[in-house]
């Protein structure tokens, strides 16, 4: 049978120790307390100890600094324990100092019992993440698909398996996670697969777009409305962490909120509790919190954009997703997907790559990651009338649209048939190149073989 978690809680307050040490017998952990960091010391010699919940400010100090010199021993002796702070909503920075110390989180005064168990879940959550530790080896896309569902993502590029490994171990835990990466990496899509594989999934996943949202409509959005509340406020409305009670609530760009929003947001993070604009009774809400950027949020803070302390609160883990030219082994298994779902959406039948094709669309840059691929190859079946995909179609049909990126410099295509396109292509190559035929080849995505049997197609003279 397995033991329950042991918690040590240190604080010189009877009430607060009697009360939190009932809440967390309720909820199934076996707790201990003290009412000094030296006995906490004492207390951590003798036993082993899963967690420990401590006070930042003793014998009526409210500076903080017995609870910072605590924290530091606890860490420096006993770096495996995870430890949560308690502090008041006045002391917030003094808990990010905390934090940066080696907290996991923090909870302020006055708190709730959802709170706690919920700061509770989530810190022993992220102590077995880093119990077992991130794999470093090769990994298998057949022997991560075995145990989750990641039918939504496609790719066996070590980089993005990477991504899938840290996927799996966060999605059985209540730990918030920040995704980042550039626009069109596919975050959303991430996020998805967190909850895909919760124990949350027979939940909601609600998504919003924080960038669509502006100030004014902030809390409205977010915690709902009751009517009357405002001038067009004919009806009551549920927000969207009420919507996503018992489930998972998906903040994409994050990065995009205003300061002023910020705050509401940190508070509702922080107490689990809001009010709906019009109205005085606090909601409760149990809800795992997503979030995804494209933006430097550690740059942001220094510029004074971005809250340090609403960092901490998303970012217990944070996942990656990798740049599409950095994952170009992706391309074509990605590219074949996209061709299957546009050509049975445009009832174009069977349509293939010609060889040479998917070469090209392995080699170019994609700014735009994954949904530029996709953009381009939809638009190039729709327009398309033979059933074989060829360069010369791909640019034809993307590169006006989304600036995909050739050889050279873009060129104009009024009037130009597609065996122009393609001599205008191998033209601005040879000419990047230098007159080299192997980077030419390379940048065109082409065999140095089949760049000679183009030049000659056209007429064009290979460079001495």
């Amino acid at each position: 049978m397995t033991r329950p978690p042991e918690i040590l809680i240190v604080d010189d307050d009877p009430d607060v120790t009697t009360s939190l040490s009932l809440v967390l017998r309720q909820a199934g952990h076996s707790p201990d307390a003290v009412s000094s960091p030296g006995a906490a010391i004492i207390a951590l010699e003798a036993r082993e100890y899963d967690l420990v919940i401590q006070d930042m400010n003793y014998s009526q100090s409210t500076s903080g600094q017995e609870g910072l010199e605590l924290l530091q021993k606890i860490k420096g002796r006993w770096p495996h324990v995870p430890v949560i702070l308690i502090t008041a909503w006045g002391s917030v920075e003094l808990a990010v100092k905390g934090i940066k110390a080696g907290a996991v989180d923090f909870i302020t005064k006055p708190w709730t019992q959802e709170q706690i168990r919920h700061v509770v879940t989530t810190a022993m959550g992220m102590a077995d993440l880093r119990r077992h530790g991130i794999h470093r080896g090769p990994l298998s896309r057949a022997a991560l698909d075995e145990s989750h569902d990641f039918s939504c993502l496609v790719g066996q590029d070590q980089n993005f398996l990477r991504v899938l490994d840290v996927v799996a171990k966060v999605a059985g835990t209540e730990v918030p996670v920040l995704i980042t990466g550039e626009s069109g990496t596919g975050k959303e899509l991430v996020a998805e697969a967190i909850w895909a594989n919760s124990l949350r999934r027979n939940g909601p996943f609600v998504k919003v777009n924080l960038g669509g949202i502006p100030p004014t409509l902030f809390e409205s959005e977010i915690f709902g409305h009751v009517r009357g509340a405002f001038t067009d406020a004919k009806h009551t409305r549920v927000g969207r962490f009420e919507a996503a009670n018992s489930g998972t609530l998906f903040l994409d760009e994050i990065g995009d909120i205003d300061p002023t929003c910020q705050v509401k947001l940190l508070r509702v993070l922080q107490d689990r509790t809001f009010e709906r604009v019009g109205s005085s009774v606090s909601t409760s809400v149990d809800v795992r919190v997503l979030s995804a950027t494209n933006r430097d949020l550690s740059t942001m803070i220094g510029s004074g954009g971005f809250r340090e302390d609403l960092l901490f609160r998303l970012n217990l883990i944070t996942i990656h997703m990798p740049p599409l030219r950095d994952r170009k082994g992706d391309i074509p298994l990605l590219a074949g997907r996209f061709l299957l779902q546009a050509a049975t959406l445009y009832r174009k039948g069977e349509i293939r790559f010609a060889p040479d094709a998917l070469g090209w669309l392995v080699a170019q840059r994609w700014p735009g990651n994954v949904r530029q691929l996709k953009h381009v190859i939809e638009r190039t079946v729709l327009l398309s009338s033979g059933d074989e995909l060829t360069i010369g179609d791909l640019v034809a049909a993307g590169q006006d649209e989304l600036g995909i990126p050739t050889a050279g410099a873009a060129f104009s295509m009024e009037g130009m048939t597609l065996q122009d396109m393609e001599r205008a292509m191998i033209e601005r190559a040879l000419d990047e190149s230098g007159g080299n035929l192997s980077k030419a080849a390379e940048a065109l995505g082409l065999s140095r073989g089949a760049l000679y049997r183009r030049l000659e197609k056209h007429g064009i003279q290979p460079p001495q």
